[in-house]
C-alpha cells in the first residue's frame, strides 16, 4: 500500500531482458540499504515491485511481462528518470490517497500550460477507467496522488500541479505526447464492481 507521495526521483541504470518474457530493471537512488532490502516493496512509476537486488546506490527489480503489457515500463531505458516511493507502514500520516501499485493502465499528456506559479495537464484517461474518475476525486498518474480538477470530454482530466510536486516528481520533464502510468482510485473499483455484481444478480 503506498499514498501516492513520491520519496525519491531515481533513474534508471540498466534494463536486462528475461528470456521467456519480462525484465530485470536496475534503478539508481538515495534510499539507504536498510531502507530497501531484498524482497521489500518500492512503487516505480506507480508499479509495485519487489527488490530481489541491492547495491550501494541501486536496487534491481523482476518485471513481468503483465506489467510490462499494462505499463510505461516497458519504454525504460537507461538515463530515464522515475517516481520511487516506499511502501506506507502502519501509523504514518496518509498524505495523498491509498494506492495500491496497481496499474490500471496507460495514458498521455495531452497538453501543458503555466497556471500562475503551477502547471495545467490535461491528460488522456483510458475510456474504460473514466466510468471511475470523478471532479476533485484522486487519481494516481506516474504513482503521483493528484487531485481531478475537472473532467474533459470523455477522455481527458485537467489537473492543476504545484511547483514542490514538478520540482520532487517526473512531471517537471514531461511533455505532450508523454505517457503516464494511471491508477484509479481503489474506492471507485469496489463501488463499480458491486454495482456491476448487483445489475447481474
Amino acid at each position: 500500500m503506498f499514498t501516492g507521495l513520491i520519496e525519491d526521483m531515481g533513474r534508471v541504470a540498466a534494463v536486462t531482458p528475461i528470456q521467456g518474457g519480462g525484465s530485470q530493471v536496475t534503478i539508481a537512488t538515495r534510499f539507504a540499504d536498510d531502507d530497501l532490502g531484498h524482497g521489500a516493496s518500492i512503487a516505480v512509476d506507480g508499479a509495485c515491485l519487489t527488490v530481489i537486488g541491492r547495491d550501494l546506490d541501486t536496487f534491481t527489480a523482476d518485471v513481468s511481462l503483465e506489467t510490462l503489457e499494462r505499463t510505461t515500463l516497458k519504454h525504460k531505458k537507461p538515463g530515464d528518470p522515475v517516481n520511487l516511493e516506499r511502501p506506507l507502514a502502519l501509523g504514518e500520516r496518509l498524505g495523498g490517497h491509498l494506492v495500491l501499485g496497481h496499474v490500471d493502465g496507460v495514458g498521455r499528456i495531452r497538453s501543458r500550460e503555466p497556471a500562475g506559479d503551477a502547471q495545467r495537464f490535461v491528460v488522456e484517461i483510458p475510456r474504460n477507467l473514466m466510468k471511475l474518475v470523478v471532479e476533485k476525486g484522486s487519481i494516481s498518474l506516474d504513482g503521483v496522488s493528484l487531485t481531478v480538477n475537472t473532467i474533459v470530454g470523455d477522455d481527458a482530466v485537467s489537473l492543476m500541479i504545484i511547483p514542490e510536486t514538478l520540482r520532487a516528481t517526473t512531471f517537471g520533464g514531461r511533455h505532450p505526447g508523454d505517457p503516464v502510468n494511471v491508477e484509479a482510485d481503489i474506492l471507485g473499483k469496489h463501488v463499480e464492481r458491486l454495482l456491476a455484481y448487483r445489475s447481474e444478480s
